[in-house]
This record gives C-alpha cells, structure tokens and sequence, in this order.
C-alpha cells in the first residue's frame, strides 16, 4: 500500500478564513487532536507574522506528541538581502521547528508585479533561501506559489522554479493551486510535465474556489503526489481549503492509500465538531463524512433499502469515519421509517400494529401543522412512547406566565417567568429571571424541576432556532422553534409550534426535560 502523508495547515491557512480566530490555548489543543488522528505534519503558523504563532512553537515544545512533526511556515528571503540577513528566515529557524516550509514565486507574472524583480533574480532567492534553510532545519518543503497558474501562462519557466527547489535539496515540492482555478482534468497532463522535470517528492496544495480543492488533491495523488496539505472542515481563505475530512477518507478508503489507522480514521467526526466548537461555529451538517446528514435517509424507498443491505444508499459505512446511519422522520416518510426509528430507540414495535400506522398519521398531520422532525430527534422519540403509553409521566406543568418589562427608551428590558408545575402529589411554585422571555422560561423550569431530578443540572442549551412558516398572516404567522439541548454525553434536538412564539419556544423547551429524564432512566 503506497503511503500519502497528510500536512495540516489548519493553524495557519485555516485562520485566515473569515470569523475564524483560536486562542494560542486552543491552537495547541487542536494540534494535539491532530497527532491523536495521526496526520504526519502540522503547520503551526508563521512565526515572523505576529506574536500569536510565536507563543505557540514557544508553548507547543512544552507537549510531548505521539509521531506528528510541527512545521513554520514562511517566505523565501527578500530581494537585494541575503539569508543571513533575511529577518523571516531567521525567525523561521528561531522558532525550532521539526520542519520549515516556504513559499516562492513560480508565476512570471507575479515575479515582475509584486516582487518587481527578474526571472533570473527569483530563481536565486528560492535556491539561496532552501540551501541556507537545509543547513540549520532537518526537514525542509517547497510551497510553489501559484504554480498551475504559473505554468499555464509559462510553463518553461515554472519548471526552472522547482528545478532550483530540487537543486537545492529541498525534501518534497508542494504544487499549489492557489487561486483554486484549475480543474481537476488538466493534473494528469501538467504532472506529467513536472515528473518529467524533477525527482523530488511532490504534494499539491489546492484551495476551494471552484469547488474543486478535494476531487483536485485526489487526482494530485492518483498522478504521483506522495503528500496532501489541506484543512480541517475546509477551513482557509476566501473559499477554504482542500478539505482533509473529505480527503482522509478518500485516500484510505477508496485509493487505497495509507495514511492513518482504521481506529484513528474512526475518531475523524470528532476531530471535525471539536475544531468547530474551538472555532465557535455551528458544523455543516451537510458535510461529506462527518455531516449530521452525510448518511441520514428520509425517502421511504432508500430506508427500505438501506435496512436490508445498507450499501443501497451508502457509498461507505459510517462508523468507519465515527458518524452513524440516520433516519429521518417527516410526511415523505413509509413505514419502514417508523420501524427504522423505533429500533433506533429500543422501542419495540411491528410492522403490523395499529400503532405504526397512528404514529404515520400523527406525524403527516403535524408537519401539515408545521412541525419538523428531521432536526428533532428527541420529540419524536417521545411521540412513538406518548403513542405506546410506555412514557413514564415525570410533571405536568399547572401553567406559566413570562412578563416583558422596559421601564425607559434606552433600558433593557427585563423578563420574568413563573412557573406551577406537579411532580407526584406535590406543587412548586416559582420565578426566574432571564436574557429575554425564553432564558427567563427555561430558567424557571429548571429551578422548579431540579430539587426533584437533580440530573437536570447537568442539562444545557446549546442552541435555538425560530423559523416563522409562510403563511401570510404577518406576525401572526405560525412559528416553528427548534432547541439543541444536551450534557456531557450526547445532544438532541426538539421542536415546538404555535403562532405563539413563547408556546412553541415552551413546547420545544418540556420535550427536552422530558427526554432528558428519559435518557437517565432507560
């Protein structure tokens, strides 16, 4: 099995996408993560850039990792300067790094715009940079900037850039596809051309903004590159990077290259919503792999399949990369949803009940009402048990009142809810505060609730959604809510509807009390 090795540059080109920033804490972190999964290098940063990636070489010699190498990345020196003098160069071998990698111009057009310089000069400053870089660092790698762009406007001399890396005795020459305007048909011809030229082992560095940086790292690899940069989730500027939750799994699973473990490759969906979560940024439940989606069926036809031989509708089987097979619940659905779900929650239930056909109906009328069950897993588990009467009752909830009060323009307002609920034969009355008439809600709830089921402490809300449905009645529409809830388990999600947003909001928040009950009690 020929082996890939995977560089990760999450640290360093991925925060350069836009409302992405990590803390030199959370950097080290997700580095760690990264040698866990068993990626092969990790670019920390650019330590002659700002103070933030110098604390972290600075803090990252301070952890022990498994097999990872932590990579600098940097410039080649500036024009009419030598090595010696050069500040980033320096930088770049202060920072002790096990790898320096650095970028040189490989586009004519370039080398005269932005370094203003000849063709004969850049070729000098990117041999003269690599061999000063190889006498201090072990391990040193060539970004060809702008390469496919280069070498189609002058393909001549492209070639004489990675020639002067290799003479240089660089270790590998990444070719980067930095504006993400190649396509993935044109490597095989280009490639060619380079194979031809150097010996060195190559990589690809491809960005996303023709949709093309994964299936363009992938046809890199099929062509003779032995080395992939990318991101986690995508992450980069303007339209991220090649994405290494899409690639690890293509290069293992489908080329049948080597790469990481099947045990590490298991933990890639946590690696993808851990560096979300140090991101502060909802996951794309629609991504490839790891998406809360990428394996969830809705149609009655594809669950009947997938039941029965799952490959029907999975070009893999999930667990394989940590994400599992969902099925989704709505007006689409037959009945082998149904039994779908119900084997899902250990709900015991047959294809010929009555009840199968209740729940069908129940859940057809609900969504003509607005409901939605596909991000409300939670709400429809209780529905199936409401439906079986095998649902434990916890409370019931006497009533509420939740009051918005502004005293003066300019002040904000405050809310205030109270809540009677029942538990067995007692009453507790009582009132909470909040940020706005929901918090306010869910705070009294919980402050009636935990003196008899302390577990509902351990309960978050991580996040909200209101959705007003079309109806053309104004603020009078119907409003659906959707609420994530979770612990330090699991999350689920749970919904409500009315044309009272403080209904549908109450609705979604005692589902997901009740669930939370039910979970701790199965």
């Amino acid at each position: 099995m020929d082996q890939v090795l995977l560089y990760d540059t999450t640290l360093r080109d991925g925060t350069q996408a836009e409302d992405i920033s990590f803390l030199v804490t959370d950097k080290v972190r997700i580095a760690q993560r990264l040698d866990e999964l068993g990626v092969h290098y990790i670019e920390g940063g650019w330590p002659g850039s700002n103070p933030k990636d110098i604390s972290f070489f600075e803090e990252i010699k301070k952890v022990t990792l498994k097999q990872a190498k932590i990579a600098a990345f940097g410039s080649t020196r500036r024009a009419k300067t030598t090595p010696e003098q050069d500040n980033n160069i320096q930088t770049l071998i202060a920072a002790d790094p096990d790898v320096v990698t650095i970028f040189g111009k490989t586009w004519d057009f370039h080398v005269h715009e932005a370094l203003r310089i000849t063709l004969e000069e850049n070729l000098e400053l990117i041999h003269d940079s690599l061999v000063y870089l190889k006498k201090h660092i072990p391990e040193v790698i060539y970004d060809a900037e702008h390469f496919f762009d280069g070498y189609k406007a002058n393909p001549d001399y492209a070639l004489k850039t990675l020639k002067a890396a290799e003479e240089a005795g660089v270790d590998c020459i990444v070719l980067c596809d930095t504006n993400g305007g190649t396509l993935p048909h044109e490597f095989p011809e280009i490639m060619a051309a380079v194979r031809e030229t150097v010996s060195t082992p190559l990589g690809i560095h491809a960005h996303n903004d023709s949709e093309c940086a994964v299936a363009n790292s992938l046809m890199a690899v099929a062509c003779g590159a032995v080395h992939v940069q990318g991101t986690l989730n995508g992450f980069g500027e303007r339209c991220g990077n090649a994405n290494l939750c899409s690639v690890i799994p293509a290069l293992k699973l489908k080329m049948a290259k080597e790469t990481i473990s099947d045990e590490q490759l298991q933990s890639l969906r946590l690696m993808s919503r851990h560096v979300y979560e140090l991101a502060n940024l909802i996951p794309n439940k629609h991504q490839p792999y790891v998406g809360n989606s990428a394996f969830a069926h809705k149609g009655g036809v594809h669950v009947s399949a997938i039941q029965r031989h799952p490959e029907t509708y999975e070009h893999i089987r999930p667990e394989r990369v940590g994400n599992t097979t969902r099925v989704l619940v709505s007006d689409l659905s037959g009945r082998a949803n149904i039994l779908a779900k119900a084997e899902q929650f250990d709900i015991n239930l047959d294809s010929k009940d009555p009840v199968t056909l209740e729940i069908l109906e129940d859940i057809k009328e609900m969504e003509n009402k607005g409901y939605q069950f596909e991000g409300a897993e939670a709400s429809f588990e209780l529905l199936m048990r409401r439906a079986l009467g095998t649902l434990r009752h916890y409370f019931s909830v006497i009533g509420f009142r939740v009051i918005d009060t502004k005293q003066k323009e300019g002040d904000k307002p405050l809310s205030e809810a109270t809540v009677k609920v029942k538990v067995g034969g007692r009453i507790e009355h009582t009132a909470a505060e909040g940020d706005g008439p929901v918090n306010a809600l869910d705070n009294a709830l919980r402050k009636a609730l935990e003196h008899f089921y302390p577990q509902l402490k351990e309960m978050r809300l991580f996040d909200y959604k209101v959705r007003v449905l079309p109806s053309g009645q104004g603020t009078a529409s119907i409003t659906r809510v959707l609420i994530e809830s979770g612990d330090d388990d699991t999350r689920w999600g749970t919904v409500g509807v009315s044309d009272n947003i403080i209904d549908a909001s109450y609705h979604a928040l005692i589902d997901a009390l009740q669930y939370k009950l039910v979970r701790d009690t199965k």
